[in-house]
């Protein structure tokens, strides 16, 4: 009882620090609310409103089918421009996409020969010139397939029906709210319990804590589950109030279910927060070190592209990571309302990453304290 009223007295007093820190203070507010709703609006997975321009120099049923395939919310309203206009144009950066539809396309392409049309990018608008060169082709073979399927009255065998499971409007907001808040989870964790450390080292009052009776357990403890506690109390409000209640994505499953697996993987995070603050001597020598940690768990746990599409050798190494679980885990609950007995594997492998992590952590932290002492 007497350790843990040590552990418990040792968190309050990482709150009390955690409250006189304003600028803390404003990064946990900006990283839950602001941060997530920018980075999920802004998701660049889609095509959204390109500027595109025509010229029709065919003028017939199909080059104005093709024209007209073309609208809101992907393109803008294209514009019949003429073919001296297109350097110009584009040279002024007022289209991203121009189509050159030739003369006599539609009597060729029924002739049975293989017309072909003319796309003009603007490569320096690199997203939407690459998106949009792909939306383009792929809406122009449709067009043109159901223009010489009405003309032959020819009937396709296969009729092909798709439902989108889980994310009806394709909406990339709904899958970046999700994921910016994993790594605002991550992200903060590993910074508030390796600043706590540090500031504990800056200010000196670590040797305080080394004349009292108190174990690099008790320490380590504390600033893991007072930290741990603002991290997950600011990510259920986030989820509750800027995900689910700002940006409208639906929440399927069990949020409490959720914060449970948010809790194991914050005591992943955190003690890694721990462990680079007995590796860092200084608050930048911490951020530095934060972000060559950040960067992987960011960009191969699959929150940003496809876990499945890397390399086998990188999946192997992303499986000791816990934001690979958690992302996984999150989104079968968020968005499948998978229940207990689904994601129980990555629950449990959560635990066994946080309890390795844990572990060094505590190792190289009693090492740093036995150097100190």
């Amino acid at each position: 009882m007497e350790r843990l009223a040590n552990i418990f007295h040792l968190g309050i007093k990482e709150w009390r620090s955690l409250w006189r820190d304003k600028i803390m203070l404003g990064l946990i507010l900006f990283a839950f609310s602001i941060n997530i709703y920018i980075s999920a609006s802004s998701m660049p997975e889609t095509l959204h409103l390109a500027p595109i321009a025509v010229v029709d120099e065919d003028r017939s049923p199909l080059s104005s089918r093709m024209t007209g395939a073309f609208y809101p919310p992907y393109f803008i309203n294209p514009a019949l421009i003429d073919q001296h206009q297109i350097d110009p144009l584009m040279d002024a950066g007022h289209y991203t996409v121009v189509l050159d539809i030739p003369p006599g396309f539609q009597r060729d392409l029924l002739a049975g020969r293989e017309p072909t049309i003319q796309l003009n990018v603007d490569a320096t608008r690199l997203t939407q010139a690459f998106l949009g060169a792909s939306y383009i082709q792929a809406i122009l073979a449709l067009e043109t397939q159901a223009f010489v399927q009405g003309e032959q009255n020819v009937a396709s065998p296969v009729a092909l029906e798709v439902r989108n499971r889980f994310n009806p409007t394709l909406s990339p907001s709904w899958f970046g709210a999700v994921v910016k808040l994993i790594d605002s989870i991550t992200m903060l964790s590993i910074i508030l319990t390796g600043a706590a450390l540090i500031r504990e080292r800056e200010h000196g009052t670590i040797e305080h804590l080394l004349v009292m009776p108190l174990t690099p357990l008790e320490i380590m403890l504390a600033k893991i589950w007072s930290m741990g506690v603002v991290v997950l109390f600011a990510s259920g409000a986030s989820l509750v109030l800027v995900v689910q209640g700002w940006m409208q994505v639906p929440i399927e499953g069990s949020i409490l279910l959720f914060l449970a697996g948010a809790a194991l993987h914050l005591f992943a995070t955190t003690s890694m927060g721990i462990f680079l603050a007995t590796i860092a001597r200084s608050m930048p020598q911490l951020g530095m070190l934060i972000i060559l940690v950040l960067i992987p768990l960011q960009m191969l746990s699959g929150g940003i592209t496809p876990f499945e599409n890397m390399p086998q050798f990188v999946q192997t190494i992303m499986q000791g990571a816990p934001t690979t679980h958690y992302i996984s885990l999150a989104q079968a609950i968020l968005f499948r309302g998978a229940g207990l007995e689904i994601v129980w594997p990555r629950l449990l492998a959560l635990a066994v990453i946080g309890s390795v992590f844990f572990t060094l952590s505590l190792r190289r932290f009693r090492r740093s304290i036995a150097g100190m002492a």
